[in-house]
């Protein structure tokens, strides 16, 4: 089959009804689609069918008397995406009405055909209606689980609209210049003569930024390793860590690479990069080749550390701890549809474990940076003050970053802040 709505509707379905991550579903089908322009399609299909699954989902049960989601998973999903051609992509109605029915069919299900015609005439004639019902409701109007909005409300009450819908925007492509081989006016030259449009960040030093998202891999200098794709909010890490020549320095959970990759761009360094995934891990490698960067790429549990450490002290340690990534959702849509409220109790625990575990690890006098690409303060400054409460030998450092707001302890950028994603860091030292 290489009708695309059909098999982004089956992509779909696996991911927002069966727990598929949309990278794997879209890796799974895109290679049944040969012409560039359909494989384009099936990516905005399943990248917005997963952003607003909540919002079109909820209102198939307004527009169905008997609901589909068991009985016919796919044929529910392509109903979705009939709705995100219409009101998110803004396809002409006929085209995408059309489309749709017609891939009903290639989805080998022709009797429901005409109930898929039916439906979406239907939302066309309501529309108005439907709309107001779904606005209505914080959690259909953003496409938010109903936990996930009432954990931004009360967590960062001032902000919550304005977070909810940034994290339905598309955001723009950051890059990383790459020290070691290019400048980053060098790498910004080189775009714009390829017609790309590219401009400095204002304040990250390393920060490139596009407006749209783009086939890196096909850019001036991808092959060369001038560059590498790291949003703004994940550079501000390496800053905070102030690495100099000659450290010893860990990067904990490092995988796919791209903090441990800036950390050698900026000083030489003896730099360990742990990642308990072994297919990940490989990952870390391939990135620090086409960087041409060295580094000892380790697989082990950064939770327990007699597995893998070798008994000397890091002068820095940066931990990307493992979090329920909500910073992070106008990138990974998916993770909306997947993560549940009880959660973050265990992940709060993991994140304590890691921190405990790696503590007696760093120098006196070093520096441990701990990130999360999350604001849910039960991830952040709450693990980080318990921490503090239990370490005497332990001094978080005051910051004030360019973007964002003050935590109770540290720094939260939240999803929009800057134009970058959400991120949480803390810098300790030891006394």
């Amino acid at each position: 089959m290489n009708d695309t709505r059909a098999l982004a509707a089956q992509a779909l379905a696996d991911v927002a009804l069966h727990g598929k991550s949309l990278r794997e579903a879209m890796e799974q089908r895109a290679p049944k689609l040969r012409d560039p322009r359909d494989r384009a399609l099936l990516m905005a299909l399943l990248s917005d069918g997963a952003r607003w699954w909540l919002r079109f989902d909820a209102a198939l049960d307004h527009l169905l008397d008997k609901p589909l989601r068991r009985k016919e998973p796919a044929v529910h999903a392509l109903l979705v995406l009939g709705l995100v051609q219409l009101e998110i992509l803004q396809l002409h109605d006929y085209a995408a009405v059309a489309a749709t029915v017609e891939a009903t069919r290639a989805l080998q299900r022709p009797r429901l055909s005409g109930l898929v015609n039916a439906v979406l005439r239907r939302w066309q004639r309501e529309r108005d209606t439907l709309l107001a019902q779904l606005d209505a409701d914080a959690s259909t109007r953003h496409a938010m689980p109903r936990w996930l909005v009432d954990a931004m409300h009360a967590d960062w009450p001032q902000h919550a609209d304005a977070v909810l819908a940034h994290s339905n925007r598309e955001p723009p492509l950051m890059l990383r210049a790459n020290r070691r081989r290019a400048t980053r006016d060098g790498v910004i030259d080189a775009l714009r003569a390829a017609d790309y449009r590219a401009d400095a960040h204002p304040w990250l030093p390393d920060g490139i930024v596009l407006p749209h998202s783009g086939d890196v891999t096909r850019m001036p200098g991808f092959d060369q390793g001038w560059f590498a794709v790291q949003d703004g909010a994940a550079q501000v890490a390496v800053d905070l860590a102030q690495v100099r020549d000659g450290q010893r320095v860990l990067d904990a959970c490092a995988a796919p690479g791209g903090k441990a990759c800036h950390l050698l761009e900026r000083a030489d360094l003896m730099l360990t990069a742990l990642e308990w995934d072994p297919e990940r891990a490989t990952r870390i490698g391939q990135n620090l080749d086409r960087l041409g960067l060295a580094a000892e790429v380790r697989v082990g549990d950064a939770g327990d550390p007699s597995a893998w450490w070798d008994g000397k002290s890091f002068d820095r340690i940066l931990i990307d701890a493992p979090c329920s990534a909500t910073g992070v959702l106008r990138r990974r849509p998916d993770v909306r549809l997947h993560r549940r409220a009880s959660d973050i109790e265990a992940l709060a625990a993991q994140q304590q474990r890691i921190l405990a575990a790696l503590w007696p690890l760093l120098a006196p006098g070093g520096r441990l940076v701990y990130v999360t690409c999350s604001w849910l303060r039960a991830e952040n400054e709450a693990v980080i003050e318990r921490f503090l409460a239990g370490h005497a030998d332990a001094n978080a450092v005051p910051l004030t970053l360019a973007a964002g707001q003050p935590a109770a302890t540290g720094w939260q950028i939240l999803p929009g802040d800057g134009d970058l994603d959400g991120m949480y860091y803390a810098v300790l030292e030891r006394r």
